[in-house]
């Protein structure tokens, strides 16, 4: 049998495949198929209904009746027993029924639509939530990748070094001390690998659970943080449209929900009118014969309507349309607000880019000196006009200035999601 063939994700692929496979967007598009049946279950109350319904008993002991005697020629005074039902009865109707005018009805119409759109909302926004998440945790990876050939690197150079180091350390030329120097630095930077390589095993693990595919999966990255490491200058000078933003559209939503749970509240003080038809037969049989042809059966019918008039509550109807007007009030406060934290949603995440791009600039700044440095170090140690102790400082200020590299390259790629979040782009990169 063929072995699959391992999956490989550019970015933008596993962001489409997110979409389609996270749990957590499988579900919202599963609200939003409820909210639609839910729509219909309300358009279906007010169409008409038919119920059918048998009916059959037998009467195990039947009633009997007392009559007097006289009416069969008897003596005046005294009853004889009848039985004035059949043991066996059965009865068939067919019931159509008709909502001519409900007050709550046409606004449960309402409020339907409404709460469609608010998982149509509330999908788009976990459509969102999950790129965000799968862009982070595919730079996740790339970091832990980057980091693990860096420190390769610098792991190889410097057991050279310490050979090196050893070697004319051994034909008296350098102090014991500059093997130890070279050798805790070594120890400290396997150390970091090990956790690096650890690192990646949680951060793939993170990417597989965010796309939807097993955890242990294993999966190609294609993209390198490089490339995804590009600033978004054009989104800082962007003019934030806040009818557009999801937050926005879902607070939208929860006012629009309790205008029409006060409208409900008010419907209730108007009048309510159905219409029935009703069409049935009945037969009565001392023998269980009911499907015998010759055997009669009664028909009846009946049509009506009815009429529900609310006349007095003692107030009840008033408190809870109070309470409806509040919480509509409730619900425009919280756009309002909800407005003004978007704004301050994009000024945040602007600033957070921008420090980002100014982080990646000073890092790559850094690295060039902090590589002189190091070189520099390097040759004064290999001449002996320095110690091992001004190498290793030089060594340990050159590694670290190379991971703060790698993670202003990381912030870039995150704080650039995190404004196309704000911003509601959900496109290509």
């Amino acid at each position: 049998m063929q072995a699959q063939s391992q999956r490989s994700f550019k970015m933008e692929e596993a962001i489409t495949f997110a979409l389609d496979s996270n749990a957590t967007a499988l579900n919202a598009q599963r609200d939003i198929a409820k909210a639609i049946k839910r729509k219909w279950e309300t358009t279906a109350t007010g169409l008409p209904q038919v119920n059918a319904g048998v009916d059959y008993s037998y009467q195990i002991r039947q009633q009997l009746s007392l009559l007097p005697e006289e009416l069969r020629g008897g003596p005046e005074g005294q009853f004889f027993p009848v039985a004035f039902s059949p043991k066996n009865t059965a009865t068939a109707t067919v019931t159509l029924t008709q909502l001519i005018f409900d007050g709550s009805y046409l606004v449960g119409l309402q409020a339907a639509k409404t709460f469609l759109e608010f998982s149509e909302n509330a999908n788009e926004k976990t459509q969102l939530e999950v790129r965000k998440g799968v862009i982070n945790a595919y730079g996740g990876v790339l970091l832990a990748q980057e980091s693990i050939k860096i420190l390769d690197k610098n792991i190889a150079t410097l057991k050279e070094n310490v050979k090196e180091t050893r070697i004319i350390f051994e034909n008296g030329f350098a102090e014991e001390e500059d093997v130890e120097q070279l050798q805790i630095t070594l120890l400290s930077l396997e150390n970091q690998r090990a956790n690096a390589v650890r690192m990646e095993t949680i951060a793939r693990q993170m990417f597989n659970l965010t796309i939807g595919i097993d955890i242990n999966e294993p999966v190609t990255f294609v993209d390198n943080l490089e490339s995804l490491a590009v600033p978004a200058l054009a989104l800082l000078d962007t003019n934030v449209s806040v009818d557009q933003n999801i937050d926005y559209k879902i607070a939208t939503n929860l006012t629009e929900q309790r205008e029409l749970e006060l409208k409900l509240e008010k419907s209730k003080a108007l009048p309510s009118l159905a219409g029935f038809i009703n069409l049935g037969t009945f037969a009565g049989r001392n023998e269980f014969d009911f499907f015998d042809g010759d055997q009669q059966w009664f028909a009846s019918s009946i049509a009506g309507f009815s009429l529900n008039v609310p006349i007095f509550s003692s107030g009840m109807r008033n408190a809870r349309t109070a309470q409806a007007e509040i919480a509509l009030e409730q619900a425009e406060t919280d756009r309002k607000e909800t407005e003004q934290q978007i704004y301050l949603a994009y000024e945040s995440a602007k600033g957070d880019h921008e420090l980002a791009i100014d982080n990646y600039t000073t890092a790559q700044k850094n690295l060039a000196l902090a590589e002189r440095i190091e070189s520099k170090n390097q040759i004064k140690f290999t001449e002996g006009i320095s110690t091992s102790f001004d190498l290793r400082q030089a060594q340990t200020q050159l590694y670290q200035v190379q991971q703060e590299l790698l993670q202003s390259m990381l912030q870039i790629i995150t704080t650039k999601a995190d404004l196309e979040t704000v911003l509601n782009i959900s496109g290509t990169r």
